[in-house]
């Protein structure tokens, strides 16, 4: 709790721009300005947790998203101790819904990363080598992070729900689990595993990521052992 607090988690939206359904997390209003139950914050984040892990132990992976700027550091930092893809940069549309066409862009930039290794890159001409690089730097930039999604992830977790609509109703449509850090102009209903949270903090990002990197660690060491 002290934790929560001192990064600031507990900081809601302005009143005037709060979602209805936020009500059961809100724990007051002051200076204009609607402060979340962490009470309640604390019991979602248990209970998105054992989901967590529950997943991760059938094997599945965890898409993390967050493209607003104070979560793509965080959120790359965390996928990559995890080993779990992350997109950070614009969502492309079909990410989820379309993930065979995907997966098609994906088997493109891995095929070129084999040509640069086994030195087929570099017999191709100047012009060739510029045309196949931009192309890849492309690939790259938009599906680098997701080249070890070989198939639709066992759950999405999203930084700021309201911001990644498209990848929201993405993941309703394919009954994908949904885990996100909902502030208090976010519509939890269709979120199964909300985390009521400041999500525009980059240190509330940090904490709430990094206790969840902490517990599913911890619980994967142990089955391991």
């Amino acid at each position: 709790m002290i934790d929560l607090l001192k990064a600031g988690v507990h900081f809601g939206h302005l009143a005037r721009k709060w979602n209805p359904n936020m009500r059961q997390f809100i724990f007051m209003k002051k200076k204009g300005i609607h402060i979340i139950d962490l009470s309640k914050t604390i019991i979602k984040l248990n209970a998105a947790c054992q989901e967590l892990k529950r997943i991760i132990s059938l094997g599945k992976k965890i898409l993390l998203v967050g493209t607003k700027a104070q979560a793509k550091e965080k959120v790359v930092l965390y996928a990559k101790i995890l080993n779990m893809p992350c997109v950070t940069e614009r969502w492309l549309g079909g990410l989820l819904t379309n993930f065979s066409t995907i997966r098609k862009s994906i088997k493109k930039m891995n095929n070129i990363e084999k040509m640069k290794k086994n030195g087929t890159f570099d017999t191709l001409s100047k012009k060739e080598r510029l045309l196949i690089n931009r192309i890849y730097l492309k690939l790259y930039k938009n599906l680098g992070s997701i080249s070890s999604m070989t198939q639709l992830p066992g759950g999405i977790f999203l930084i700021d729900p309201y911001k990644e609509k498209i990848a929201l109703s993405e993941a309703i449509k394919l009954r994908i689990p949904i885990f996100a850090m909902i502030d208090t102009n976010t519509n939890p209903n269709s979120i199964q595993f909300p985390i009521p949270s400041n999500d525009d903090s980059s240190k509330s990002i940090n904490l709430i990521l990094q206790i969840i990197t902490n517990i599913l660690k911890r619980s994967s060491s142990i089955e391991n052992k």
